[in-house]
């Protein structure tokens, strides 16, 4: 039987267990998923146990994604591009490093009834998820794209990769017509103590987290008459990429799926 994993720290909140299984038993795949919390000193090793076919395949979530770059054979033309990998093969006996959080953006983005073309977006936060957010922002054509960290180093940082990026200060807030937040800042029940009245009304705001279902941040946005939307939409179309790497079929996402997650 086939092992697959994801690895992270934290892991807990984690639901790819809950949906790659629920896929693997609709498909009548023999294999399993689990999850991992793992230590930066064993990332080596746990990549090793992936090359001795151990281990089938990975996701990778946060604070990994860029870690097992160096301990991979190649990336996807994507992950290359943001440096940042999410989902790991064993092709032809080179480990390949993917990006599929890109993908899992863009088409949560698009199932919105929200156009971001010609739009200023901030973006709160500046770690592994967020060159595939730009990535893809790049891709629908906004007209701005603003990263504000509480560590402004790690924002001026993604300017190596992407051109036109502005930074701000962390707690200067101007006009905006998107916000996501992108920090990890809400899977406890944090809050993030800026003042977002400044934006006005009909904005969206966006959370890359998915559980808990709402956050503090999209609380606040929906109390201040914003649309509100997590990360849940993005989490299930970048893993039914990953399900495609790895096992060569599209498993089916329908009303069930997002149900399968609700409770959690």
């Amino acid at each position: 039987m086939k092992k697959y994993l994801v690895i992270g720290n934290p892991i807990e909140h984690s639901l790819s267990p809950k949906l790659q299984n629920w896929w693997l038993k609709e498909n009548n795949i023999d294999a399993t998923y689990d999850k991992i919390k793992l230590e930066d000193h064993e990332v080596k090793n746990f990549i090793q146990d992936i090359k001795e076919q151990k281990i089938a395949g990975c996701n990778v979530t946060v604070p990994f994604k860029k870690t097992v770059i160096p301990f991979l054979d190649r990336l996807s033309p994507e992950a290359e591009q943001t440096q940042s990998v999410n989902t790991i093969t064993f092709v032809n006996g080179d480990l390949v490093g993917h990006n599929t959080d890109i993908v899992g953006f863009d088409t949560a983005i698009k199932k919105l009834n929200f156009s971001i073309k010609g739009k200023k977006v901030l973006i709160l936060g500046a770690g592994g998820v967020v060159p595939s957010i730009i990535f893809a922002l790049k891709n629908m054509h906004v007209q701005e794209i603003t990263i504000s960290n509480r560590t402004r180093e790690k924002a001026e940082n993604l300017k190596v990769l992407f051109n036109n990026l502005k930074i701000l200060e962390w707690g200067n807030l101007t006009d905006f017509h998107m916000v996501i937040n992108a920090t990890s800042l809400g899977l406890n029940n944090e809050i993030i103590n800026l003042d977002f009245s400044s934006l006005g009304r009909d904005k969206l705001f966006y959370d890359v987290i998915y559980n808990p279902n709402e956050t503090n941040f999209l609380k606040m946005g929906k109390q201040l008459g914003h649309m509100a939307e997590n990360g849940k939409t993005m989490f299930v179309y970048q893993a039914l990429e990953a399900f495609k790497l790895w096992h060569k079929i599209e498993p089916k996402v329908n009303t069930d799926t997002f149900k399968l997650l609700e409770n959690d």
